[in-house]
């Protein structure tokens, strides 16, 4: 596995570690999430592979992920989307949150994590070995299925989710 870059509550870089041991210290490092929408608002969703490190076969964003060290967050967030979902498209930073919970497995996050949006309504190749199945959703169908079917999703997802729909309402 990669290394991840290290990070302190200002995301200034203190070193890097490798991703595994970073998630079993549960230490803050650089992570990344794209949120995709199709021109409809709807937002693409993936199901991770079920034999993901942690989290397998749980819904999620588009695509999460963590830069490389030396590579700058949008680069990381362009070159994650083309390889697990298999498309590219114009994105944007639209804001960052810190978290920390437990994933099962002894792991546990604890990311700076840098939060992307964009519009795509084209082909989707996803990678099999990352992504078990997608979709696009509605926001209220999402709503729903969060307080219906909580444990369905990653446990970042249920965190971020809230702060990606005031952005989107915030936009319309």
């Amino acid at each position: 596995m990669a290394d991840v870059i290290l990070v302190d509550e200002n995301d200034t870089p203190a070193g890097t570690m490798e991703k595994m041991e970073a998630h079993q210290k549960g230490v803050l490092h650089r992570a990344l999430s794209i949120f995709i929408f199709n021109s409809k608002g709807e937002m693409l969703l993936h199901q991770r592979a079920l034999d993901k490190y942690h989290s397998g076969g749980l819904w999620t964003n588009t695509c999460c992920s963590h830069p490389l060290p030396g590579e700058e967050n949008k680069s990381a967030a362009i070159r994650r989307l083309k390889e697990e979902m298999g498309f590219e498209t114009a994105i944007n930073e639209v804001f960052t949150f810190i978290y920390k919970t437990s994933v099962g497995n002894g792991l546990t996050e604890h990311e700076f994590d840098h939060v992307f949006t964009g519009v795509y309504d084209g082909e989707i190749k996803a990678d099999k070995n990352e992504v078990m199945d997608f979709s696009y959703r509605t926001m209220a169908a999402i709503e729903t299925l969060l307080q219906t079917q909580p444990t369905s999703f990653t446990e970042w997802f249920r965190i971020a989710f809230p702060k990606i729909k005031e952005q989107v309402s915030n936009k319309t």
